[in-house]
């Protein structure tokens, strides 16, 4: 992937050809790292996505559903007070640098006109949002702030003056001549670095692409390349995602450069390639900075109870012992006459095969007393395998609990994250908020419409439990992945379902479990009165019958297709 200055050149002319002279309606800050503006532009609601995440930064439309915190962070105020409302003026970038500016003419307290500018910085792990007074250069406020603690060069904070980053003079590649091209060492081995290091806004992957499209190591056919390649973006940009065996790429064109390529997929905006290829990454990270306690909380009770179940059976090998200890009181009996107080052990022989034997002895005990020492230690014993055994159920039934939790948790979104932890408090597991009182809403399933039918699918056990349960027909159908964690989806008629509903569901029961990257994933399913809650079992856990089995291979892409019920 390369979000290179290049790429950031043809971002910032879709994002001007589709949000200037738009109305700024909302202003949401979905984590610390991303912004959200939703712009009325074109006659149409659209949506524009920052992202300084320092592994996902990036600026873009976005056709992706977020959920909204309810309590703003002062920068997302701040934002809300200054640019909502106002309207687009102008979208820019610096030169080629991965810095886009976006101007908003806004109302101030008085009601006179005024201009701020937002800045996006994408840089890596130094990328930043800046909200700039255009007329005077003062920083109102940033998403980072950069101390001159930090920084020398450059400060990031309210008050400072707004300084670009440090420049390197390269050239613009934009700009580009024949003699640029000259400068280059043909007989170097890393030209490819030269290009990256001459010019502005390329990067490695763009440099090895025009390399590729050169015939012969020369000033004059690399620059044809050149010329070859910006004329072929100038005329239509066609965003592509490039899948090989230990990469997946992006970029505004096909790239030949890249080996082995098993997979090419275009799209038709720059927005909607990048909407695809960082699908549920950034989603994860929302969810991992608001649920890493959970998470990690989730991982060591599977640690821990995998380390329980070893101690449980290392306990059996030893409990499974006992005909010893009943073998040895028979024995302490038989030959009792032979036992003085006060010795400390006896050899006799095993009647049952003719071998000796030593009985340790406590010397404080007569041989009765002693015979019933051991007999006392078989019936402990006995008791003792059959409690062990139940522990080592009872905990394997706990690691799939909460490997289960673990499963859905990484397809969570932040509602779904939230009812697990509501799932974890009220099975006791963990200690309850009470500084915050949760609202009792219904649980916040996944609907979609196949042929004229609703498909529910749950995404943790309360909405399983909820659909299945509560929610659904006695004559619906019910789908699970077979023996593995996953979904409850539900097919809602009591109609024989055709096969398209039955393969569609099958595929979203697939993709929605443990095997979602596996392939012929079997699918149990049945009528919903033929599925049972286990009395006293976890959320969502339940037994069933009269189920028929499809073998289905989940395809990421026919899941996002379909059509989601909002």
């Amino acid at each position: 992937m390369a979000f290179d200055g290049v790429f950031t050149h043809y971002t910032t002319l879709e994002l001007k050809n589709n949000l200037l002279n738009g109305r700024v309606n909302k202003i949401y800050q979905i984590s610390d790292y991303e912004l959200v503006f939703v712009i009325r532009a074109n006659n149409k609601t659209q949506k524009l996505l920052f992202s300084i995440n320092p592994n996902y930064a990036r600026i873009h439309i976005t056709e992706n559903e977020f959920n909204y915190p309810q309590e703003p962070p002062m920068f997302c105020m701040l934002l809300r007070k200054h640019m909502e409302g106002g309207i687009i003026t102008d979208i820019y970038q610096k030169d080629n640098d991965r810095i886009v500016f976006i101007e908003f003419e806004h109302l101030n307290e008085i009601g006179d006109k005024d201009i701020k500018q937002l800045i996006i910085e994408i840089m890596g792990k130094h990328s930043n949002i800046v909200l700039l007074n255009k007329n005077t250069g003062i920083i109102l406020d940033c998403i980072k702030h950069i101390s001159p603690f930090q920084n020398s060069v450059r400060t990031l904070q309210p008050g400072a003056t707004y300084i670009y980053p440090p420049s390197n003079e390269k050239k613009n590649f934009f700009l580009a001549s024949l003699d640029d091209f000259k400068t280059f060492n043909y007989t170097d081995p890393n030209l490819s670095k030269q290009i990256v290091n001459y010019f502005e806004g390329v990067s490695p992957l763009l440099a090895n692409e025009l390399i590729y499209n050169t015939s012969i190591y020369l000033p004059e056919t690399l620059y044809t390349s050149y010329l070859s390649f910006i004329n072929k973006l100038n005329n239509e940009i066609n965003p592509t995602i490039m899948y090989t065996k230990n990469k997946t790429n992006f970029y505004l064109t096909p790239l030949n450069s890249i080996e082995n390529v098993e997979e090419i997929k275009t799209f038709e905006s720059i927005g909607s390639m990048l909407d695809r290829f960082y699908l549920n990454k950034d989603e994860h990270e929302r969810i991992k900075q608001q649920t890493q306690d959970l998470e990690k909380y989730i991982k060591n009770e599977i640690d821990k109870n995998y380390t329980k179940v070893e101690h449980l059976k290392t306990d059996l090998l030893v409990a499974n012992n006992y005909d010893f200890y009943k073998l040895f009181g028979e024995l302490i009996v038989a030959n009792s006459y032979l036992i003085n107080k006060g010795i400390h052990s006896i050899d006799v022989i095993n009647y049952y095969n003719n071998e000796n034997i030593t009985i340790e002895l406590d010397p404080f005990l007569t041989p009765i007393e002693n015979s019933q020492r051991y007999y006392q230690k078989y019936q402990k014993a006995k008791k003792a395998i059959v409690h062990i055994n139940e522990q080592i159920l009872k905990t394997k039934d706990e690691i799939y609990y909460f490997e289960t939790l673990f499963e859905q948790l990484k397809n969570a979104n932040i509602v779904d994250a939230l009812e697990i932890r509501q799932e974890l408090e009220e099975g006791g597991y963990l200690k309850r908020n009470i500084t915050k009182k949760r609202k009792n809403k219904k649980p916040q399933f996944e609907t979609y419409m196949i042929d004229g039918i609703e498909i529910l699918v749950g995404k943790n056990n309360l909405q399983n439990e909820y659909l299945t349960h509560k929610l659904a027909d006695k004559n619906d159908m019910w789908m699970h992945a077979k023996g593995m964690p996953g979904s409850h989806v539900i097919v809602r008629t009591s109609d024989v379902l055709t096969e398209n509903l039955i393969r569609t569901a099958a595929m979203l029961a697939a993709y929605y479990s443990k095997g979602r990257l596996s392939s012929s994933v079997p699918i149990d399913y049945t009528r919903i009165k033929n599925v049972k809650k286990i009395p006293g079992g976890k959320p969502g856990f339940v037994t069933f019958d009269n189920q028929k089995t499809i073998y289905i291979d989940p395809d990421e892409d026919f899941i996002l297709a379909l059509n989601k019920k909002k």
